[in-house]
């Protein structure tokens, strides 16, 4: 009787691997990945380079220096979110009393400590996610209470034009970062557009240090919710493309 040849297997989706373990057959397209919304948008958030990136670059050689020291002497980053927020107050406070050139000195001396906590909370290893919500509400009290003085002025002096000024000044600026906050609750990070917070602290400094305050304020209320805009624009684009 001739012997029957072993009938082959039929190919089957599962193929035994070297340890004997089943493995699952892959198709030539198994390896394509398919990108979701949010990692799309993510991946198009990357791109965005704020004029704050550059300057945490360029001045890598005296922050890093900076936040070696504080770590070394035992500074909480706490301390320096705190420092940033009562030297802002203080600057408010002057602004209400008209002194706007000794307030904007308080606030250039004051300005870098608020690039020096997130970076100095990173190297001690502190939790990163309180700390960059405790530094954000910090921002926008500091914020807001030089508006509060501007608009104290305003009111004082009885000129309507520039309260109104002030208020959408301030109106935009928080419009700015509730965009941004809002993106991020969606998965993207709409960070750009031409009054980020450091443009705003900039052109604010400027204007108190030469004692023409209310010309930064209609500078913001315009550049601020432009900027606003601009985010909001982005963020429907990137809904668009994902």
């Amino acid at each position: 009787m001739k012997p029957t040849a072993a009938k082959k297997p039929p190919s089957s989706v599962f193929a035994r691997s070297s340890r004997g373990a089943a493995t699952t057959k892959q198709s030539p397209t198994s390896n394509l990945e398919i990108a979701s919304p949010v990692s799309l948008a993510r991946k198009n958030d990357s791109r965005q380079i704020t004029f704050t990136d550059r300057l945490r670059i360029n001045f890598r050689f005296v922050l890093d220096p900076a936040v070696e020291f504080l770590d070394r002497i035992g500074v909480h980053p706490n301390y320096l979110t705190a420092i940033g927020l009562l030297g802002t107050t203080a600057a408010a406070y002057l602004i209400s009393q008209s002194q706007f050139t000794w307030a904007g000195v308080v606030v250039l001396v004051i300005g870098p400590v608020d690039a020096l906590d997130g970076a100095l909370a990173r190297r001690r290893g502190e939790p990163q996610a309180f700390g960059a919500f405790v530094d954000s509400v910090a921002d926008r009290y500091s914020e807001l209470a030089l508006y509060a003085g501007l608009l104290w002025v305003a009111q004082a002096s009885g000129d309507r034009r520039l309260s109104f000024l002030v208020y959408f000044a301030a109106f935009g600026s928080v419009l700015v970062s509730y965009v941004r906050a809002r993106a991020q609750s969606l998965g993207m990070d709409a960070k750009g557009g031409i009054l980020t917070r450091v443009e705003r602290f900039i052109i604010m400094t400027a204007c108190l240090v030469v004692n023409a305050p209310f010309i930064g304020v209609g500078i913001l209320a315009i550049g601020t919710n432009l900027t606003a805009i601009q985010r909001i624009l982005y963020v429907r684009h990137l809904s668009k493309t994902t």
